[in-house]
């Protein structure tokens, strides 16, 4: 399935769930990005009919409850929503490592340039006067971020379309052009990974997302390659990634069963009145306070100030990305 196909499907499930009423094909054509054309133009009408339906049966194959009916008794047109009832999944139970987990992938939707389309159709929902539930799209707007190279490299991966880019390296001031099959990207130890065979080196290698340097350029048809198979990423990172040496030693305050991830990897936790102090250790201070602020107000920086103030810096970048345009950031 194309990415554009599977952006427009899930927005169509946005859409569709986040109103009570029957949509009909012309309501959903003005609303979902992807159906846009021209109704009075006989065979662009008839083009989208036939992605309409498409797109229907898929939904269908799925198991998404796709319901037909009217809006009102006035209506001709069918019109089409998603059973709430029959599409919510049952409870589960997740241990706080699973619930982290999916969380961090929550958040990447925004990779996939869906987060700007799914928010445009529920605002076009809203200038027609369609009642819209609020929390159907809660997690759209995600607040974690990742190198500028991995919506890329991963979409490459996806599709299996070799990929050139510059690449620094830390011994050298220079980039240099490297060519790839890339197989997956994948995470370690912070960091973003991109695994996949060198053409001009005829070996399996692994690429820093963040020493990526500019834009990463398609450069084959979709299916040129195919990965092996049973190939572990993970490993292959952790044999041939560079040695983190975690020299820097830091002081955070948390409240009693907050900030589970950093109590993970702490070198001690000290119970106390105020709170648990925890010791981490860490090797590039920019990266620790990303962590840190990920947590929101459940995390305080007692020690080094540096740190303190890289923490503060990324917060208030934060709170500047997500105000609304003209308000004022205090200190």
């Amino acid at each position: 399935m194309s990415r554009n196909r599977t952006e427009r499907l899930v927005n169509l499930v946005i859409c569709l769930l986040s109103t009570r009423r029957f949509l009909t094909a012309a309501q959903i054509a003005a609303t979902v990005p992807g159906y846009e054309h021209d109704p009075s133009d006989v065979r662009d009408h008839e083009a989208f009919q036939r992605k309409f339906e498409r797109d229907k049966a898929e939904l269908r194959d799925l198991g998404v409850p796709l319901e037909t009916g009217a809006a009102s008794a006035f209506d001709s047109e069918p019109g089409y929503r998603i059973a709430h009832r029959e599409y919510a999944l049952p409870e589960i139970p997740l241990e706080p490592e699973e619930a982290a987990a999916v969380g961090i992938a929550a958040r990447l939707w925004q990779h996939a340039g869906l987060a700007a389309a799914a928010s445009s159709g529920l605002a076009k929902l809203r200038a027609a006067g369609i009642d819209v539930d609020p929390q159907a799209t809660l997690g759209v707007e995600p607040v974690v971020t990742v190198d500028p190279a991995f919506a890329a490299l991963t979409a490459a991966a996806r599709d299996r379309r070799p990929v050139t880019f510059d690449y620094r390296v830390p011994s050298g001031d220079t980039p240099t052009r490297r060519r790839l099959q890339p197989w997956g990207v994948v995470c370690w130890r912070g960091r973003w990974y991109v695994v996949g065979h060198d053409q001009d080196r005829a070996a399996t290698r692994c690429f820093r997302l963040s020493r990526v340097v500019g834009a990463v350029r398609l450069t084959g048809r979709a299916g040129s390659f195919s990965p092996p198979t049973g190939v572990d990423l993970i490993s292959h990172v952790a044999r041939w990634s560079d040695p983190v040496e975690r020299a820097g030693v830091a002081t955070v305050l948390t409240g009693p069963g907050r900030a589970a991830g950093l109590r993970r990897g702490a070198e001690s936790c000290v119970p106390g009145p105020d709170g648990d102090r925890l010791t981490l250790r860490y090797a590039e201070p920019e990266a620790l306070a990303g962590q840190l602020a990920r947590y929101g107000a459940d995390v305080r920086v007692l020690d080094p100030p540096e740190l303190r103030e890289l923490v503060i810096q990324r917060l208030k970048e934060i709170v500047v990305a997500h105000q609304p345009a003209g308000a004022e950031v205090r200190g």
